[in-house]
């Protein structure tokens, strides 16, 4: 009897098993509709504070070049003058819609990093090679690159030099502290080249010595040598060689930590390139933004698009910056290239669509 009843109690809880399968199963074939993800919410983009307070004192803080012909200088009626200036004038008007709301900062080298961390200017615009040191360690971003440099050699024509391997035990006047003394250190070194570093201070006491002939070579970015040869008695007499030891990018930087100030200068600097490239000129400009059918000429002077606001500017920002020094090949020429003293080639600062091509490249506006 024991067993009947186990038996019998052990089917039942089979049938009840079974019956209890039978309702989980889905009463149809129909497909279930997935269950409904909440999207993330994107965080909340905060204001600039280095705008901010650009925006209260009314006026950009911009730290140039204390003195290099074609970049930063003042001319014989004290107003600065330069590539880099007219890029201070550019993000000032990109701003304020006022390229003559800028106060310029001239920094040396010792003082051009630290002017930069203490707020004591917004944004530098001076030519500074961009490192990984500098851009990771140091409290610094760099927003991009306006000038492609390399480091070079200037010499008397009187030495009948081809190449800097022919240099070997002479006197190189070199600025301390600067990537242009590690990387003439590392010419040497490598060729197995004896030289006699002449160490100064500054970039203008370099070209002092070497013009006093306290050595025989003076070697910066060869922007800086045909700035330098501008100011001797009898330029002609000097020669840049032909060598090229290094790779210096140069370009504007600011505080790390504030993205939305980066981003301002990142733009207003591809806005100027990206002129050039959609043939946008300080004359055209106004007109350009009214009657163009361009899509990109239309997006990038605020006819379309809200992307001024999207940096916190006014939808005119490119519009203004352009308006206030032109595009970049204007820049360029009037400073650095046909129109200036200096007269150097386009050479890697050509656009990338040129013939032949630079690496000049201005990012889309969409």
């Amino acid at each position: 009897m024991k067993a009947q009843w186990i038996g019998a109690g052990l089917a039942a809880m089979l049938v009840l098993l079974g019956a209890c399968g039978r309702q989980t199963e889905p009463e149809s074939d129909a497909v279930r509709e997935p269950t409904p993800r909440t999207p993330t919410a994107l965080p909340d983009v905060k204001e600039s504070p280095t705008l901010a307070a650009i925006r209260q004192r009314g006026r950009l803080n911009c730290g140039v070049h204390e003195g290099l012909v074609g970049f930063a200088y003042t001319d014989n009626r004290g107003a600065w003058r330069g590539f880099d200036v007219d890029f201070c004038r550019a993000t000032a008007a990109a701003v304020f819609g006022d390229p003559d709301a800028v106060r310029f900062v001239p920094l040396n080298t010792e003082q051009r990093f630290d002017a930069v961390r203490s707020g004591r200017v917004d944004v530098l615009w001076r030519n500074t090679s961009w490192t990984m040191s500098r851009d990771t360690a140091s409290g610094l971003s760099f927003a991009g690159v306006n000038y492609y440099d390399g480091q070079g050699f200037m010499v008397r024509r009187a030495l009948n030099l081809n190449s800097a391997a022919e240099l070997n035990g002479a006197r190189i006047c070199v600025q301390s502290g600067s990537t242009t003394e590690l990387n003439v250190e590392d010419y040497f070194r490598r060729r197995g080249i004896e030289y006699r570093p002449v160490v100064v201070a500054t970039e203008g006491e370099a070209r002092q010595a070497y013009a006093r002939e306290e050595c025989d070579a003076f070697t910066a970015d060869i922007s800086a040598l045909a700035a330098a040869r501008t100011t001797l008695p009898n330029p002609q007499q000097h020669m840049i060689l032909s060598d090229v030891i290094s790779k210096e990018p140069l370009g504007p930087v600011v505080r790390s930590g504030d993205d939305r100030w980066t981003a301002v200068i990142r733009w207003t600097l591809n806005a100027l390139i990206l002129a050039e490239e959609l043939g946008v000129t300080r004359d055209n400009v106004s007109d350009l933004s009214k009657n163009s059918t361009d899509p990109r000429v239309r997006r990038l002077l605020g006819s379309e698009g809200d992307f001024g606001p999207s940096i916190d500017l006014p939808r005119t920002w490119a519009q203004d910056a352009v308006a206030a020094s032109g595009n970049y090949g204007e820049i360029f020429n009037r400073n650095l290239g046909e129109q200036s003293s200096l007269d150097l080639e386009r050479g890697l600062n050509a656009q990338w669509s040129s013939r032949p091509a630079g690496l000049i490249y201005g990012l889309p506006v969409r």
